[in-house]
């Protein structure tokens, strides 16, 4: 997973708004959003510095 670091515009305002989503949400959602998307809680640092 390679983050793009240009976003601009919406896409910006979109992950900002999804970001507040994400932290407003309880930790059990966050726990389920979580392992809905890396359900063996793989450390995915190394896959954003390739």
């Amino acid at each position: 997973m390679k983050m793009d670091s240009r976003l601009r515009g919406n896409d910006c305002i979109d992950a900002i708004t999804r970001e507040k989503q994400i932290k407003g949400g309880s930790r059990n959602s966050k726990i389920e959003l979580i392992e809905g998307l890396n359900p063996d809680w793989n450390d995915l640092y190394p896959s954003i510095c390739d």
